[in-house]
């Protein structure tokens, strides 16, 4: 099933930039509604419960927290998108998710959309044919700006001194000015383990295992790679984990 979005915004410029956004960044989301004023929307939300709430402040009859005091709870993750600074801890007493500040900044929306989704995923028992990482994306800082990919697209990251290389499911790569370790760290430890001290794999694209003193692990774009004999236990037990 679809992550469902409910856009509330009296501006419909500030509501088409938010459904770009997430054409762009999150293809898979689904936008089920949008709204201009707190009536519109509380008709709305009285009959429906949408993933993730992105509500802007000052609304054509009322503000969001007028909104919200109409309900005694409301589960949807809510990102407050406003160009008002002062109201960022009267959003946080109002459960939000996140805080952003218009013009909306590219990368501050995707790192709010992807906790939105760490949140909703705590909450909800995934179904057995969906990929977990379906919807997460991991910002890679390069020479000649960023590039946004996903999660699940990442077969392998290999370190080079303070350098760490992904290589993708499209057989492209990508170098990144950070070290292995802190890839390693941001990295959903479900799905990746660090194999070698060279070597962090996405252990949804491993294909085969090979036996030795500490083996090799082959992998879905077809490389082999050494697994550390000091990691074998470890990793041993952490594929008989893996869903």
């Amino acid at each position: 099933m679809k992550t469902q979005i409910c856009i509330i915004d009296d501006e419909k410029h500030g509501r088409d930039y938010i459904a770009l956004l997430l054409k762009k960044e999150f293809p898979d989301i689904q936008i089920g509604y949008e709204a201009s004023s707190v009536e519109e929307a509380y008709i709305y939300l009285t009959k429906h419960s949408p993933d993730i709430l992105f509500l802007d402040i000052q609304l054509n009859d009322g503000t969001a927290f007028d909104l919200l005091s109409k309900f005694k709870d409301i589960s949807s993750q809510i990102i407050f998108v406003t160009a008002f600074e002062n109201f960022a801890i009267q959003a946080i007493k109002n459960g939000a998710t996140d805080y952003l500040l218009k013009p909306i900044n590219k990368i501050d929306f995707i790192i709010a959309v992807n906790k939105a989704l760490d949140n909703i995923k705590k909450t909800q028992p995934l179904p057995t044919n969906t990929n977990p990482l379906q919807d997460h994306k991991i910002i890679l800082s390069t020479l000649q700006g960023f590039k946004v990919i996903g999660i699940a697209d990442i077969v392998r990251c290999e370190a080079d001194s303070s350098y760490t290389t992904f290589y993708l499911i499209n057989k492209t790569k990508i170098m990144v000015s950070k070290t292995l370790h802190e890839f390693e760290l941001m990295l959903p430890e479900l799905h990746f383990f660090r194999i070698h001290h060279k070597h962090l794999i996405n252990v949804d694209h491993l294909q085969e295992y090979i036996k030795g003193r500490g083996g090799q692990v082959v992998m879905s774009d077809g490389s082999v790679l050494d697994v550390s004999f000091r990691r074998k236990n470890d990793f041993l037990q952490k594929i008989g984990n893996v869903e």
